[in-house]
């Protein structure tokens, strides 16, 4: 995961803290890392799922 390109999301507040980053682009997952500690272990999911969750945390941030 070295090479891959890496971009913190969005809702990150100024300081980097409390977030994730995720790589684009990589062919059926996607690598989610913790913004604070890039040296701990990558979690990995697969691009439908992660497709459904961002869905989901999408949809429920409209009824909010």
């Amino acid at each position: 995961m070295t090479d891959a390109a890496w971009r913190t999301s969005t809702y990150t507040n100024g300081d980097g803290g409390d977030c994730v980053e995720i790589a684009d682009d990589l062919p059926g997952i996607v690598p989610v890392r913790d913004t604070k500690d890039r040296t701990r272990a990558t979690l990995i999911f697969g691009s439908g799922a992660w497709g459904r969750f961002v869905s989901a945390v999408k949809s429920e941030a409209l009824r909010a």
